[in-house]
């Protein structure tokens, strides 16, 4: 039995989204919309900002957004359900060390309160974010 007076910890993660095929727009729609179904409370987003590819070269623009979100996920937890999330849109496959390609979406931790984590598979803060605009012009216009 489930105690209803138990208080569930809530966490603050801001997530990096993008998009270069298909209908981008949309797939940012769906991508916030799975976001807020399986994660939690979102609390803010970003504009969308359309910019070049970058790491590789494709003729497909991205746009790109970042997201505020109030979760009871722990950061593996969260990792698993974004990764599910790309799948279930449609990503087949993950970025591998410096090799990127085109996406349908990507959906990246940046940060998860003021934690710091360095696993093989996931590093918060995300080791690249202060790297690329496509990041940081959107996170700036929500961070709190």
């Amino acid at each position: 039995m489930i105690d209803k007076g138990l208080k569930v910890a809530l966490h603050t993660v801001y997530l990096s989204l993008g998009s270069n095929i298909g209908n981008r727009k949309r797939n940012m729609r769906d991508a916030v919309r799975y976001l807020e179904a399986n994660v939690g409370t979102v609390l803010r987003q970003s504009d969308l900002l359309e910019t070049e590819p970058w790491g590789f070269a494709s003729p497909n623009l991205f746009i790109n957004m970042c997201v505020c979100i109030e979760t009871p996920l722990l950061p593996q937890q969260l990792l698993e359900v974004t990764q599910a999330i790309e799948r279930k849109m449609g990503r087949t496959e993950k970025s591998v060390g410096e090799q990127y390609a085109d996406r349908i979406i990507d959906i990246d931790i940046l940060l998860y309160d003021s934690l710091q984590i360095d696993e093989p598979d996931l590093q918060i803060p995300h080791p690249f974010m202060h790297e690329r605009d496509f990041v940081m012009i959107p996170l700036r216009q929500i961070l709190k």
